[in-house]
């Protein structure tokens, strides 16, 4: 059983920035590639960004380029995604996610987090 566990979600003003984190077991960690989705209100589940499981390769989607970075904290089996010039479309429910191989990191693995919150303000 693979297990992800989110934190850092919260309430924020335009322009601002937050520090989203996903911890995991040492085997998942070390194993998978590690992604972030995220879920706005009456829309569907897409993705924002992926990371091998060397460290060595990401992946970011368009809307989020250039404002949002993924990385990994190998001592602490933890995956973040430090995300600044925070926007109100980035408002979204944020999932993490595993998969096999970072060449399909875009379609979603089988196993996904709870989630956080990131709300962001006008």
């Amino acid at each position: 059983q693979v297990q992800l566990v989110e934190s850092g979600g919260g309430l924020v003003q335009a322009g601002g920035s937050l520090r989203l984190s996903c911890a995991t077991s040492r085997r998942t960690y070390s194993s998978y590639a590690l992604a972030w989705f995220r879920q706005a209100p009456g829309k569907e589940r897409e993705f924002v960004a992926g990371i091998s499981a060397s460290g060595g390769s990401t992946d970011y989607a368009d809307s989020v380029k250039g404002r949002f970075t993924i990385s990994r904290d190998n001592p602490k089996n933890t995956m973040c995604l430090q995300m600044n010039s925070l926007i109100p479309e980035d408002t979204a429910v944020y999932y993490c996610n595993t998969n096999v191989l970072m060449s399909l990191i875009r379609k979603g693995g089988r196993y996904w987090g709870q989630g956080t919150q990131v709300t962001v303000s006008s």
